[in-house]
């Protein structure tokens, strides 16, 4: 556990001049896997990631939504060029994960900002979520750190997720710079 000291030295303070929000970046290679109809018990969630760990999948966003018939979904993000082993693994392990169905979306992208003012600055997160609700686009997944908003969006409007950002951001540019390949740099 750290404590208050330790974060500030990961993470200081540079003060007024430093920019709170440094950079917007997204990255077109990500996947949407979503497994269905697990029982939602302690446990579940531990025996999935831990059977794509062992199958040495990264695992970058995890959203997990639980029924009212005792039944949750597991959403996670994995590079796309994994797919086709986070395919094979569930329906190996079937049986012993006990879902009742899983899909894969390749059509998303993440868009996220990055910041080490972030976690000393309100207002933020209002920011990244209204821009991109002004130009209409859904936001899919979240995924916070103390120096990112990072959000699953549909891979038709990423470019557009963008350039709204860096216009609610102030960071306009002609062309889009900060690009994340392979889920690198979460």
């Amino acid at each position: 556990m750290r404590d208050e000291a330790s974060m500030g030295d990961l993470f200081p303070d540079l003060g007024p001049e430093a920019p709170v929000i440094s950079g917007v970046a997204h990255d077109r290679s990500e996947a949407l896997v979503t497994v269905r109809g697990i029982p939602d018990v302690p446990g579940v969630a531990a025996r999935v990631f831990a059977t794509l760990a062992e199958a040495n999948v990264n695992i970058d966003m995890i959203v997990q939504a639980g029924a009212s018939t005792g039944t949750a979904d597991i959403s996670f993000t994995v590079p796309e060029s994994t797919v086709h082993h986070v395919e094979e693994t569930l329906r190996e392990r079937h049986d012993e994960l006990a879902y009742r169905t899983f899909d894969v979306n390749l059509n998303v992208g993440k868009v996220a900002v990055v910041g080490v003012g972030m976690k000393t600055h309100s207002g933020l997160a209002a920011k990244f979520f209204d821009a991109l609700s002004a130009h209409g686009i859904n936001v899919l997944m979240i995924s916070t750190s103390e120096i990112r908003i990072a959000a699953l969006v549909p891979l038709d409007v990423l470019d557009e997720a963008v350039r709204a950002l860096h216009t609610a951001y102030g960071l306009d540019a002609k062309r889009v710079e900060a690009v994340v390949y392979g889920g690198t740099g979460r």
